[in-house]
């Protein structure tokens, strides 16, 4: 019964011992061997055998890229303002040897090495610099920080700015002077937006004027080419028809009534010609003594001719030609009517100034 004790004894021991010599360390990750308190070597990913009792794991590390924020550090500008900057820095260890044995906290020393250099950058830049340089001010710190962590084992990839936050003062001014900015902006932008539409709306009245001045300009030259073609043609069928004195004094009788229309005349002046062309038109077609005797052996021939059975064609011409003179008579009366009448209503229109000349027109 003592025996089989022992034996398991022995048998747990040696689990254990194989246990605390084997050490599987884990991918990007390294651990620092120590034997007798001093360093023997870096324990890579995989099957790691170590002595127990003589070797130990002093530190483990994650050689994966890490983020480090700092908290919000004041910062003095060369303008005497007092800002607040937040970092944010990524670094990776590369060696985990120099890491554990050449500084005590790595990354407190990587917080006050940010704090004291970006005091230096900013100490020499004015606020409106400061917010406007981010990409010089991540530079600067990341060359600064990368020289001195190179013999800790650490590389500084990035070194970012993520916030930089002025007094309230300052800010309260940045917001009016932003909103000013904007608001002369939008001003600005209204005003050539009305000029623009001013000027295109000109544009478009002077289009529109030049292109109905043409028009009309169009409009009046093919009138006037109208008019024209059609007095010359008037004036050819005149010509060519050789009219005589009674024909122009009876179309020259026909358009006086014309002249009365329209509902604002109320005054209009008869030419002097118009009584002589009356009189010139009855003379024309009034019968003299000798064509009344001329006329009245035709009419004994007639007589004659309608006792011998003469044709019926020559009467009734007869008869039209007498039409005839009595439509000429009826037309020159009615002008003399409308001359009268039109020198009555300019007699009346006149006033007592026109009495006297009434009174010539008639006699």
């Amino acid at each position: 019964m003592g025996t089989e004790i022992v034996l398991i004894t022995l048998a747990v021991l040696v689990v254990l011992g194989v246990m605390s010599t084997v050490r599987i360390v884990p991918q990007a990750r390294a651990y620092n061997i120590e034997r007798f308190g001093r360093y023997l070597r870096t324990l890579q990913p995989g099957l790691n055998f170590i002595i127990p009792v003589v070797d130990r794991v002093n530190t483990k590390f994650d050689l994966r890229e890490q983020v480090f924020s700092s908290r919000p550090q004041p910062v003095i500008t060369e303008d005497n303002l007092v800002v607040n900057i937040d970092t944010v820095l990524y670094y990776q260890i590369t060696d985990p040897r120099a890491a554990a044995y050449e500084v005590a906290n790595y990354l407190q020393a990587i917080d006050q090495l940010t704090i004291t250099t970006l005091r230096n950058v900013i100490g020499g830049m004015d606020l409106e610099r400061t917010l406007t340089s981010r990409e010089e001010i991540n530079s600067r710190l990341r060359g600064v920080l990368d020289d001195a962590t190179g013999k800790w084992g650490i590389r500084v990839n990035r070194v970012e700015i993520k916030a930089i936050d002025p007094p309230p003062t300052i800010k309260e001014a940045m917001e009016k002077q932003m909103r000013a900015e904007r608001d002369k902006r939008a001003v600005i932008l209204h005003a050539e937006g009305e000029r623009q539409s001013r000027i295109l709306t000109a544009e478009g009245a002077r289009q529109q004027a030049i292109l109905e001045a043409q028009g009309e300009q169009q409009a009046a030259i093919l009138r006037a080419d109208g008019e024209a073609k059609a007095i010359e043609r008037v004036f050819r069928a005149v010509h060519a028809n050789n009219a005589d004195s009674k024909l122009l004094a009876y179309k020259y009788l026909e358009t006086l009534p014309t002249l009365a229309q329209g509902e604002g005349n109320t005054f209009w002046v008869i030419p002097g010609e118009l009584t002589q062309a009356v009189q010139n038109l009855s003379r024309a077609f009034a019968p003299s003594a000798d064509g009344d005797r001329a006329e009245s052996a035709p009419e004994e021939t007639e007589r004659e001719d309608e006792e011998a059975g003469a044709t019926p064609e020559l009467t009734s011409g007869q008869e039209g030609g007498a039409d005839a003179l009595r439509a000429v008579d009826q037309a020159a009366d009615s002008a003399a009517e409308a001359v009268a009448e039109a020198k009555a209503e300019a007699q009346a229109a006149a006033g007592p100034a026109g009495l006297p000349e009434r009174g010539r027109g008639e006699r």
